[in-house]
C-alpha cells in the first residue's frame, strides 16, 4: 500500500507521437495527486530517465506516458530494474498489448471475437490492394489512432504516397478488415468491467486521433444506447481480454459493432488509457461513483513491482 508519505515521480511526455496527450494526462494526475496529500514530482521523460530516476529516487512512478516506450514494457523494464513500484500493467502485459497482432492472437484464443488480419510490409501496402476493399492499415504497435488507413472499396486506390511518409517501407503494419458500424469503448478497474461508451465522431471516418483530443471532436453516449445482450458481452470480453493480456489497474478495450450484420469485434486493448478532460476511462469511473481524484489515487495505490 502507498502512503500519503510517498515521493510520487509522475512520468509524462516522452518522444512518442502521444507526447503532448501524455504531457496533459500527467499533469491532470499530477494535479490530482497533490489535492489528495501526496508530494509529487512532474518527470517530462527522456532517454536519461533511468539515471535521473536514480537522483530522484521516488518511491512510486506512476505512469502517464502514452505510445513506444511508455506502454509496451520498455519504461516498465527499467522500472522493475530500478526496483521502483509503479501503476498500470508489468513488462509482459504492456508488451503484449502495444504489438497489435500478438494482443489479437492472445484475446482472441481467450474467446474474445476479433476482426481478421495479417501482417504486411508498409511499402507492399502502398503499392496495391493486399487484401479485398474495405479494410484498414494500422501500425502493429502504436496508440491513439496513429498512422491508421482505411480504404473503403475497390475504387479507392492504395494508400501510396501517404502511407510512405508516416514510415519506413519495411515496417510491419497489420491490414485488418473493416468492420463499419458503431465505435464501442469499455474499461477495466481492478477486477471490474465498467460500463460500456458509444462514441460518435460525426465529422470522422473513425475515431482518430483529432476525435480522441480536440475539444468537440467526438461524443461519448455513456451509457452506449445499444441492446442488453451486447453491452453484457462487451463488458464480459473486456474483462476477458484483460485478464488473458495479465493487465493490471486500468485498461480499456475498443470495439466496433456492424449492427446490420450483428458483428461485434474487439480492435485493441490499451494498457495506459488517456487521463485528459476529454478521456473515455475517467467518465466511466465517474458513472461507477469515483471522482477523478479518487480514480487517479487508487490507481497510485495499487502500484508495485513483478506486476
Amino acid at each position: 500500500m502507498i502512503d500519503e508519505k510517498a515521493q510520487v515521480a509522475v512520468l509524462m511526455g516522452g518522444w512518442s507521437a502521444e507526447r503532448d496527450v501524455s504531457l496533459s494526462s500527467g499533469k491532470a494526475c499530477a494535479e490530482a495527486l497533490r489535492a489528495e496529500g501526496f508530494s509529487v514530482t512532474e518527470v517530462d521523460v527522456q532517454r536519461n530517465i533511468a539515471s535521473h530516476l536514480e537522483e530522484l529516487k521516488p518511491d512510486v512512478c506512476f505512469n502517464a506516458l502514452h505510445g513506444p516506450f511508455g506502454e509496451d514494457g520498455c519504461i516498465q523494464g527499467i522500472l522493475e530494474v530500478l526496483n521502483i513500484p509503479y501503476t498500470h500493467s508489468g513488462v509482459l502485459a504492456s508488451s503484449m498489448a502495444m504489438h497489435k497482432r500478438i494482443a489479437k492472437e492472445i484475446i482472441g484464443a481467450a474467446g474474445v471475437p476479433i476482426a481478421s488480419d495479417k501482417i504486411v510490409k508498409r511499402g507492399e501496402a502502398a503499392l496495391g490492394h493486399l487484401k479485398l476493399p474495405p479494410y484498414v492499415l494500422k501500425p502493429v504497435a502504436d496508440g491513439s489512432s496513429v498512422g491508421i488507413f482505411i480504404v473503403k472499396d475497390i475504387e479507392t486506390p492504395p494508400p501510396g504516397a501517404d502511407i510512405l511518409a508516416a514510415g519506413s517501407e519495411d515496417d510491419d503494419m497489420i491490414i485488418e478488415e473493416f468492420v463499419d458500424g458503431l465505435e464501442l469503448t469499455c474499461g477495466v478497474l481492478g477486477n471490474r468491467a465498467l460500463d460500456v461508451t458509444e462514441i460518435r465522431s460525426e465529422a470522422h471516418d473513425f475515431y482518430d486521433y483529432d476525435a480522441k483530443y480536440a475539444p468537440g471532436g467526438s461524443q461519448h453516449i455513456l451509457p452506449a444506447e445499444i441492446s442488453p445482450n451486447i453491452y453484457q458481452f462487451i463488458q464480459k470480453w473486456t474483462l476477458t481480454a484483460h485478464t488473458a493480456l495479465g493487465c493490471r489497474g486500468v485498461s480499456r478495450a475498443d470495439f466496433r459493432y456492424d449492427e446490420k450484420k450483428d458483428l461485434l469485434v474487439c480492435l485493441e486493448v490499451n494498457t495506459q488509457p488517456g487521463m485528459t478532460a476529454t478521456s473515455l476511462l475517467p467518465e466511466m469511473a465517474e458513472k461507477a461513483g469515483w471522482s477523478f481524484n479518487e480514480l487517479v489515487r487508487w490507481i497510485l495505490e495499487d502500484a508495485s513491482c513483478n506486476r
